[in-house]
């Protein structure tokens, strides 16, 4: 769905789930309430499968406000006027390319992440100050798509668990005049865009059909994994949980399940799979090693 903005990702996912009348839902990535944008929301047994894009890399368009910090990194904070930017555009540039590839950062106070059970946000709220763990993330892409007066405009490509306003507030610091985050939208998750998604107003306008229609496959959330297609006595033998023999030679790492096997290559020693049975119909995931392969989460009948 693309989430509004002043919403909590919980709220809308309760919202969704209402409207499909699902006895299980989840998310694959919080969004801030000041943040809109792409918010994929997994129904009944596609849940099982949610992880994978919960830890896939996160396209984002961000605004950030030079010349000003925030206590909070974003709007919701204490505004305060720092210095105004003196560089140019070369500058700006060389500064946000500095940020691509795998660096250390520092979760923000105001943020869910737990210390004793209680969430940091609660800590900053009373005045405290507790030291946080630096984080390796990694800044996939980082391009500038607007420069107005105090006004930047990026999109950036992230790993899971990275702060986009803590990497506002570090390109401010760069460009030696301070910087918080004034706008966030997400674009792009893991094998989605938000320009696939549909808005609360849209879900709640649609027939119940039309609501069906906007489903995705649960296998749409695996499509970066290798597939595999069995026989009917190799998905029976999964589908009770046995483990059963496949040689390196069956297996392909297409992502199409009705690749021939003489289209091979070697897999890695263990390898996550997808899982078809002869119909083309999606059984789960299992986990091939030396010939054999075993299920690990397969869908219910």
């Amino acid at each position: 769905m693309d989430k509004p903005l002043g919403l909590s990702s919980n709220t809308a996912l309760q919202r969704v789930r209402y409207l499909f009348a699902a006895l299980k839902a989840g998310h694959t990535g919080t969004l801030d309430p000041l943040a809109s944008g792409l918010l994929p929301i997994c129904l009944g047994q596609a849940t099982r499968f949610s992880a994978v894009v919960l830890d896939a890399p996160k396209t984002y368009e961000a605004q950030l406000r030079l010349g000003y910090t925030s206590s909070t990194g974003d709007g919701e904070g204490v505004i305060q006027q720092a210095q105004t930017y003196q560089g140019d555009a070369f500058r700006l540039q060389q500064v946000l390319q500095g940020f691509v590839g795998v660096q250390q950062q520092v979760p923000p106070m105001h943020s869910a992440l737990k210390h004793q059970g209680q969430p940091l946000y609660r800590y900053a709220r009373a005045g405290i100050e507790i030291e946080r763990p630096m984080r390796t993330i990694r800044v996939h892409a980082l391009h500038q798509l607007a420069w107005q007066g105090e006004f930047l405009s990026v999109s950036v490509q992230v790993s899971k668990g990275t702060y986009i306003r803590v990497l506002a507030e570090d390109i401010g610091a760069a460009l030696g005049c301070g910087a918080y985050l004034s706008a966030l939208r997400r674009t792009a998750s893991g094998p989605y865009h938000v320009a696939q998604a549909h808005t609360l107003e849209q879900l709640a306008q649609y027939s119940l059909a039309q609501r069906d229609a906007c489903l995705l496959p649960a296998d749409s959330l695996l499509q970066e994994l290798p597939a595999v297609a069995l026989d009917q006595q190799s998905a029976r033998l999964l589908g009770h949980g046995q483990s059963v023999p496949l040689p390196e030679w069956g297996l392909c790492q297409s992502t199409d399940p009705g690749v021939h096997p003489d289209s091979t290559k070697p897999l890695a020693s263990v390898q996550t799979l997808r899982l078809y049975g002869p119909d083309r119909r999606f059984l789960g995931l299992g986990e091939w090693h030396a010939g054999v392969l075993r299920p690990t989460r397969l869908m219910s009948e």
